[in-house]
Order: structure tokens, then sequence, then C-alpha cells
């Protein structure tokens, strides 16, 4: 019998993100605070004896898509990359358990290219030097670099210069998405009159003790695509507000492009209170308590075959 691998793909939360430039071929430069949770999507593959390779998808957020065409699903692409450039002599089949909710601003397809990257790696013996791992991460989206480095970090320029930073504490942080998925480009489009945000707004080695020492840091900070965001889609509004008003809520913000928001709480009693308090009122919308990852979580988490229900 094949042996089993099995990659994680944490949510990726942008506690905040500044909109800081524009480069002539269009793309925005952008400084985010990024960290990842314990919720998340989970990739696993047995190897192949020939050079096929194969993604079943499975999983709560799976149906939205199954009327893709698999190959367009950025785990194929970049599993196909990896083998055009390494020419591995097995192919693999994978299977994505998808919990994630799609087009929700917390890179759920770009944190399952990332784990693509690693899983195969790490099943075909690939010993890629880091220039290599960045280009393909990059090529695949802006998101994938800081998806594939899996820590807390300043993310800057399109997406492809990370600086690392000291660990968060695993502060609780529930998440949530109304289930309707906002275009990034129609966002980007709807602030086009607005002005840019001064770079170099996160001390760098700062450490936090508490979640409410981190949530008074980003309080100085804000999200700037927060309000073309609330003007194409007013649940987020409802989603930032229903977050703010359960006790214990130190900040809620939107991450990435939304419609996914994240509040911090003060204790995780609190932060799955209000998780099912919110939920109650709203059956439809995707609520998950969960925690920022730190380096001993994030080892806790690698021990088990997958993020916990």
């Amino acid at each position: 019998m094949s042996a089993t691998y099995r990659q994680q793909a944490p949510a990726k939360v942008n506690l905040f993100l500044h909109v800081t430039g524009k480069r002539d071929d269009g793309y925005h430069l952008l400084e985010s605070l990024v960290c990842f949770t314990a919720t998340g999507d989970v990739l696993s593959g047995e190897l192949r004896d020939d050079d096929q390779i194969t993604l079943s998808i499975t999983g709560p957020m799976a149906a939205p898509l199954a009327q893709n065409d698999i190959n367009e699903n950025l785990v194929m692409q970049a599993a196909k990359l990896l083998q055009d450039t390494c020419a591995p002599k097995q192919g693999a089949d994978l299977i994505l358990d998808k919990r994630l909710p799609i087009a929700s601003g917390i890179g759920g397809g770009s944190a399952d290219a990332a784990a693509a990257i690693r899983l195969l790696c790490e099943m075909w013996k690939l010993d890629l030097d880091a220039h290599t791992l960045s280009r393909i991460a990059l090529s695949l989206g802006a998101d994938v670099p800081v998806c594939l480095h899996g820590k807390t970090c300043v993310m800057s320029g399109i997406g492809e210069e990370i600086t690392e930073l000291p660990d968060l504490p695993p502060v609780p942080i529930v998440l949530i998405n109304p289930g309707k998925a906002v275009s990034t480009p129609e966002i980007f489009k709807a602030r086009a009159d607005e002005g840019f945000s001064p770079t170099g707004a996160w001390q760098g080695k700062q450490k936090f003790q508490s979640a409410a020492s981190l949530a008074d840091a980003l309080s100085e900070c804000g999200n700037d695509l927060t309000l073309p965001a609330t003007g194409i889609l007013p649940e987020i509004c409802d989603v930032l507000n229903a977050l703010a008003r359960e006790d214990g809520c130190l900040l809620a913000r939107m991450s990435g492009s939304g419609a996914t928001c994240f509040g911090i709480y003060d204790t995780t009693s609190q932060a799955e209170r209000a998780a099912h308090a919110i939920a109650t009122q709203n059956p439809d919308w995707w609520i998950s308590p969960t925690h920022i990852l730190s380096e001993k979580t994030r080892e806790q988490a690698e021990i088990g075959a997958a993020f916990p229900d």
C-alpha cells in the first residue's frame, strides 16, 4: 500500500492591509501584516508509478469548485508547474479536503497551492532552492509566496517581499464569511480615485503577550480595501457589526479583499460564545472560531493528520 502524505493549508489573515502604490503594469503595491490560523484546508496525496497527476476535491466547500475545470485549480497548476520544472519520475493522486470558502480573502486557493508545493516536494524528493520556490509560488498568484512561507510576516510589494517577524501569541480569533464572494479586481477598481497609504506602518520586531496588546497595536492600522468592498457587498458591514458587538471583541476587521472578516477576542471561551451566538442568528454564514498559529501550535497541528473540525 502506498504511503499517504499530508499538508495543511491554513487560512491566511491580513491583520491589516495598506495599499501603498501602483506599478506601471497595473499591479498594486501592498503592505500587510499576515498571520495564519488553525482553520484551513488539508491536501493529501499518494505516489503513482506513472507521471499522471489527478486531483479529487472533497469537504464541505467542495461544491462551488465542482463546476470548474479541475486543471484550473491552483493545486493542479502548482503540481504541473513543479512537474515541468523538475521532471519527477512519478506522478501523484491528490485529494483536497476543502474547508475554507472560495474567493473569500483568507487565501484559500493560494494556501492550497502552497500546500501542493510543499507536499509534492516531499513526495517527489525535490530539493529546490528558495529563489526557485519563490518564483514558482509568485507565478501562481500574489498570495502564494506568503502562504508558502506560512508564518507571521509583513508582506509587501505585490506579495513577493516577505519580512519574517516574531510569532504572535495564539490569540483567539473568529472568522466569518457571509457566503458571498467578491471580486478583487472590482474592489481595486472601486478605489481607483483614492490615495495610497504610507509604507512602514508596522514596527518590525514587536512582541505581544496578549490579545489586547495586539489589538491595540493593530488599531493604528486598517484595511484600505474595506470601504470599496462594503460598497460592493454591504453584507460585510453586517459581519463586522456582528463580531464587534459580542462580549470580549477587541477588534473586528475585514481580511484581504473580503468578504471574510475576523474578530480578535480576549479569551477562547468568549470567541466560542461569540461564534455560537452569531451562528444562531445567521445560519447561512460560514463561521469558524479558531486561533492564530504560533510555532508551538503549528507543531502541534502538524502532528495530527488534519485540522480539528
